[in-house]
């Protein structure tokens, strides 16, 4: 505890001294974070390979390549994001100017999870640069391996007084979040923001929660089978299903389910062949505590195809479960493993009622071509964010925020959101001394005639 006080005390200082409110100076640690991460980039290609079983394809497309492609958009608009804005200013208030003054809240703190270790500390790193403020980044301890690539990429591109990095596990969370800070970024469960977000409300300090849950799947008569099962093979397997906007569970209209499922069993062995848990591209389940979890949601469950298992690598091959049970074991919680439970349907609205009882998820998916579901289901269920004949995929535009709603999540991040969510926009009212116009004040008599006009 001591210690991490210390850290916090002299970033606090280093705030204070306004070095951070320089724009060149934020503009110089982003370009000192883009060398470190391209100069360590095979080290976090191999330590993602150690943790999550990534390939290295899929750990540059999902991590690194995201990460970069985030401080490009961020070195090129940082100077835009932060010039004072002029707003209008009421008649009433004569002569005047108004404006805004972007300001970055301080001292943050930024806890990552381990399902996708770069992406998830960096890219919200990035936004408190940018925003001008100090950080503590404290990743997860189960992603050992990239945390420990990540600690020196932040040793060597940061003094430790405007970013450090903590390693370590549940004591030092505790530890952490026993400081007072001016904000704090998690990404994690929703059990464990919930903490968080218990913590931070002691001090009233502001906080941004990437959190998870049941994302669902909504596939009408309509849609485009082959196009449909392909994109959802490959947005529920990737990362071995641990990603937190993953499709958890699906509902098929009934007229299509034979084909919707022939075309998922050709698909995962189109993409990772006849025996997946052998296969090098498809990834690991994190540890043996989650890989039993994921064991039992399969036990006992009607196994349409996949469910092996291969305990000494922590492996588990895609899983399609049909015909689940709305009420089964791997419907109460978010499944965070590559195990996909498929429901049909025949009334769309039966669907949306279901969800709307469940909730808020992080994302939803619909595949169809009838405008008037897709019109209606994003109308009636209150999501996060998602997509239309696709999954996944939103999180990569830099112009679409990111973020949960209620149970998973508050606030959002991404390119320009990602440096507003660190940053206090603080308001201005210039008043200019003469000519002073009295209209405002004391005695009213005859004057609520021209205030009203003047308020309009």
């Amino acid at each position: 505890m001591s210690d991490y006080s210390s850290i916090l005390e002299k970033q606090k200082s280093f705030f204070l001294s306004g070095r951070t409110l320089d724009i060149g100076f934020r503009r110089n640690a982003l370009k000192s974070l883009y060398k470190a991460v391209k100069d360590n980039e095979e080290e976090l290609l191999e330590a993602l390979t150690e943790d999550l079983g990534k390939s290295p394809t899929e750990g540059y497309a999902t991590e690194i390549g995201i990460v970069l492609s985030e401080l490009r958009y961020t070195l090129r608009n940082v100077g835009r994001w932060s010039r004072r804005k002029r707003v209008g200013t009421a008649m009433l208030h004569f002569p005047s100017s108004s404006y805004i003054i972007r300001e970055p809240y301080g001292n943050a703190l930024i806890m990552s999870p381990w399902n996708y270790p770069v992406q998830l500390t960096l890219v919200p790193l990035i936004g408190a640069i940018a925003a001008g403020c100090t950080a503590v980044v404290k990743p997860s301890r189960y992603s050992e391996h990239t945390s420990g690539v990540l600690k020196r990429i932040v040793s060597s591109a940061f003094d430790v007084n405007h970013v450090a990095l903590v390693e370590g596990g549940r004591e030092e969370n505790e530890a952490l979040l026993e400081l007072e800070w001016d904000y704090i970024f998690f990404t994690g469960s929703p059990s464990v923001g919930r903490i968080v977000q218990r913590k931070a409300a002691e001090d009233l300090t502001p906080t941004t929660l990437e959190l998870g849950g049941k994302s669902p799947v909504i596939i009408d008569e309509s849609a485009d089978m082959a196009v449909t099962a392909r994109r959802l093979v490959f947005g529920k397997f990737m990362n071995a299903g641990q990603t937190c906007i993953a499709p958890d569970y699906v509902f098929v209209h009934r007229s299509r389910t034979k084909e919707l499922l022939e075309l998922l069993k050709q698909d995962i062995a189109m993409f990772y062949g006849k025996d997946p848990i052998s296969n090098p591209e498809f990834g690991k389940i994190i540890n043996s505590r989650h890989f039993e979890r994921l064991r039992g949601l399969i036990s006992g469950s009607p196994v349409y195809f996949g469910g092996q298992c291969d305990e000494e690598r922590n492996k588990i091959g895609p899983t399609i479960l049909f015909p689940a049970g709305r009420d089964d074991a791997v419907m109460q919680e978010e499944i965070f493993g590559p195990v996909l439970p498929v429901m049909e349907y025949e009334d769309l609205d039966e669907v949306i009622s279901f969800i709307q009882k469940r909730p808020h998820p992080l994302a939803l998916y619909i595949f169809s071509r009838n405008r008037k579901n897709i019109e209606k289901v994003h109308a009636r269920i209150r999501f996060g964010g998602g997509c239309v004949n696709d999954c996944i995929m939103h999180i990569v535009g830099h112009g679409l925020p990111f973020g949960g709603f209620r149970e998973s999540g508050l606030g959002s991040y991404h390119g320009r959101r990602s440096f507003d969510a660190f940053t206090h926009e603080k308001s201005i009212l210039r008043h200019g001394l003469h000519p002073d116009i009295t209209l405002r004040c004391p005695p009213y008599k005859n004057k609520l005639g021209l205030i009203r006009l003047m308020l309009r």
